[in-house]
């Protein structure tokens, strides 16, 4: 028994490797749109070697061999958005702290900002790009380059401002545009309160991999949006979680499991949002 692990040891550490390294990949394509087309590509290469074999088609099986090194350069291109978002999740790991501490005072500004709308129940919309480039609904707006502030978010979301009619756009922690105009989910809602920013929000990120936050003008409510899926009504240390929770890859204790659980189950009621993108 002994002399046969000796023999095969790194046979299973290889394994051990390569499970991973598929494990990885998986997580890193899963729920994404490039995930689509990876399906799509290995279903047609497998199809045609299978197909290639039994019938013995040496012109298939000649293209399917030379065309293999173009097709490694073509699917670095198609999954640019994937690669870079696994080197993102690098870059948020504990050993890069200094850039894992920059983006925690970026997401404590952002915080401080939403609360203060909040508390003066101004109506706002963010959208914090991620992977996914939002130059389509940039273009729809006013073009801007600025650190973002809590300051500078109230003067631009502020009723009677020129920007405050439409979304911002955040990208590398900067304030990229305001008065963007982001699409409307086409999906039908269960709760008819359910208001055009929360709507636009929910329409963005079902399109990119973009984060939006909402808040309520009419309750002051803050809800935050995800692959499609609203959450409302959240509390200050259940959106400030959520936002370390997405953005830093932060591993939730018991307890803040114990609070994601709440969270999804008030996500099914009913609240007031807003009527309308913008305040009358």
């Amino acid at each position: 028994m002994w002399e046969y692990f000796l023999e095969y040891w790194r046979d299973g550490i290889e394994i051990l490797l390569l499970a991973a390294c598929i494990y990885q990949i998986y997580r890193a394509f899963r729920a994404t749109r490039g995930a689509q087309i990876l399906v799509g590509l290995v279903t047609i290469l497998v199809v045609l070697t299978l197909v290639s074999a039994i019938f013995k088609f040496e012109v298939i099986q000649w293209i399917i061999t030379r065309a293999a090194a173009v097709l490694a350069f073509a699917m670095i291109v198609i999954f640019q958005p994937e690669l870079r978002s696994g080197l993102a999740r690098l870059g948020s790991n504990r050993l890069f702290s200094v850039f894992g501490k920059r983006r925690h005072d970026f997401l404590e500004r952002f915080a401080d900002a939403v609360f203060h709308l909040s508390k003066k129940r101004i109506g706002a919309l963010f959208a914090i790009q991620r992977d996914v480039s939002l130059k389509e609904q940039l273009e729809t707006g006013v073009a801007l380059d600025a650190r973002f502030s809590p300051e500078l978010a109230q003067a631009v979301f502020y009723p009677k401002a020129p920007l405050h009619d439409g979304g911002m756009i955040i990208a590398d922690e900067r304030v990229a545009g305001a008065a963007c105009v982001f699409p409307v989910t086409e999906r039908e809602m269960q709760d008819r309160s359910t208001g055009l920013r929360h709507r636009a929000a929910i329409g963005l990120t079902e399109r990119t991999d973009a984060v939006a936050v909402v808040v309520s003008e009419e309750t002051g409510g803050i809800s935050i949006c995800e692959n499609g899926v609203l959450q409302r009504n959240l509390t200050e240390t259940q959106f400030r979680e959520r936002l370390a929770e997405i953005f830093l890859s932060r591993i939730p204790t018991t307890d803040e499991t114990d609070d994601a659980t709440q969270l999804d189950r008030k996500t099914s009621v009913a609240a007031s949002g807003d009527r309308d993108l913008v305040s009358d």
